[in-house]
């Protein structure tokens, strides 16, 4: 059974497999190279089904999909589901420097990771819907969050991980998600916990 990952970020492809290793049996996690969905959701939710949608209406298989970011308490939740363009570069560095840039002065530097991770499985081919035609059959749609609270530093430390990792330091942690290893961040992320909660799911609904 495929499962397409609707993702074009190399480093959540990269990531994802290692977070889903063994719970992949039985399933063979396909990229993506179609059209990218307009993410105009108002919730990392809603954005998540919307990549999921595309890429399951695309290829017409089983797609997963993610939409996180970092929510900070001192900036309202910001950058939220406006994490990965919020210097509007699109870029890493730029986006670490504004976060930090915004909280100068700031004593409250209490953030969590969220991810949201969809999966959406379309209707068989020939299906039909409740009212006759194929296209009005239904797909399945099923979403799971994963929350990682920490605090934002006050400057950059350790080479690993990307995004905003070099600024956060998990709760109970004493460096930053840029100093873990691969498998000790993926125990404990929020894009860990997930697609942890998410698996079983798209193994029911793959596999049965």
């Amino acid at each position: 059974m495929k499962l397409v990952l609707a993702t074009h970020n190399a480093h959540k492809v990269e990531e994802l497999r290692r977070i889903l290793g063994d719970q992949l049996e039985g399933i063979e996690l396909v990229g993506y190279d179609g059209p990218e969905p307009v993410e105009d959701g108002d919730t990392f939710e809603a954005n998540a089904l919307i990549k999921a949608r595309a890429a399951a209406e695309h290829t017409g298989l089983p797609a997963i999909a993610d939409d996180s970011g970092i929510s900070v308490d001192a900036l309202d939740g910001a950058p939220g589901i406006h994490s990965a363009r919020y210097a509007g570069t699109r870029d890493d560095e730029d986006n670490l420097r504004l976060l930090l840039t915004n909280l100068e002065g700031t004593d409250d530097r209490a953030a969590r990771f969220v991810c949201a991770a969809a999966l959406v499985v379309p209707p068989p081919v020939g299906a039909l819907g409740p009212d006759g035609p194929p296209d009005a059959a239904e797909s399945f749609e099923h979403v799971e969050q994963g929350n990682w609270p920490g605090t934002v530093l006050r400057e950059a430390v350790g080479g690993g991980g990307f995004g905003y990792d070099p600024i956060f330091k998990p709760a109970g942690y004493s460096v930053s998600a840029a100093e873990l290893t691969p498998d000790e961040k993926n125990a404990v992320s929020h894009r860990g916990l997930a697609f942890a909660a998410l698996m079983p799911v798209v193994r029911e609904q793959l596999l049965g």
